[in-house]
């Protein structure tokens, strides 16, 4: 029996900003339909890693595929189209438009359809109808026709989870998906994360150690650059290792 390619592998993989090394020689492999997380204290690296994973960055050296497939100098929108979807730290949406439009905007975006600029949104039946069901996916449905500026920073997270999961990704990437909410909120989108299929892969960068302990099946702790541990919750919550430099204590 043929074992299936990793959904994401990185071997090797280095970033260097003149003299900084800020992604120190990592590896990593990580299973179709795993939620795998990465920790670490400020600095460690992770939102860099990730950077050079979706092509946002060039790495300095390594190597980074997708489901089989070297992806390591392509841009973002061909590893989108590999089945790659993403959300950032800061929050990226169109603030003067509707929750709606942002997503209808996002579905054509991957779509040839995109450069018919003589027909309105509305005449794409099949966009709007996904548009709408995304919004229902992360309980924003009864929003559509609000303007994005009026949301609480909550909803539009959960706005930009809807985002990325509107080109149907096979892989998620979640950058500090639950950075400046409250607990409700946080409890929410966890939620949302934790009721994903299982058809997608997500790595997540969360220093919510809740959250990031209670969803992941793995977990990989970036220290300086380099992964210092890789292993269960379990195993991580109990190496004296990561206590030191995550939580300041032994």
């Amino acid at each position: 029996m043929t074992t299936p390619a990793a959904a994401i592998e990185v071997s090797g993989l280095t970033k260097e900003f003149g003299g900084l090394r800020a992604v120190d020689r990592v590896s990593l492999s990580v299973a179709p339909g795993e939620r795998r997380v990465l920790i670490g204290p400020n600095g460690a690296g992770k939102t860099t890693l990730f950077h050079c994973i979706t092509g946002t960055l060039r790495p300095s050296a390594g190597r980074v595929s997708l489901f089989g497939r070297e992806v390591t100098r392509l841009p973002e929108h061909r590893r989108t189209a590999l089945g790659m979807g993403r959300t950032f730290q800061i929050s990226n949406v169109f603030a003067d438009l509707s929750l709606f439009e942002n997503l209808a905007l996002a579905i054509l975006g991957t779509d040839r359809r995109k450069w018919m600029m003589h027909r309105p949104v509305a005449a794409f039946d099949d966009v709007c109808r996904r548009a709408r069901e995304g919004l229902e996916l992360v309980g924003l449905a009864h929003r559509e026709r609000t303007v994005v500026r009026l949301l609480s920073y909550g909803e539009r997270r959960q706005l930009e989870l809807a985002l990325a999961l509107s080109s149907g990704p096979r892989v998620l990437f979640l950058d500090e998906p639950c950075a400046g909410l409250s607990p409700s909120e946080r409890q929410r989108i966890s939620r949302m994360i934790g009721a994903l299929p299982r058809a997608i892969t997500v790595l997540m960068i969360e220093h919510d150690m809740d959250v990031a302990l209670g969803l992941a099946d793995r977990v990989t702790v970036l220290h300086r650059g380099r992964v210092i541990l890789e292993g269960t919750p379990g195993e991580v919550q109990a190496n004296p290792e990561v206590r030191e430099v995550y939580f300041g204590h032994v």
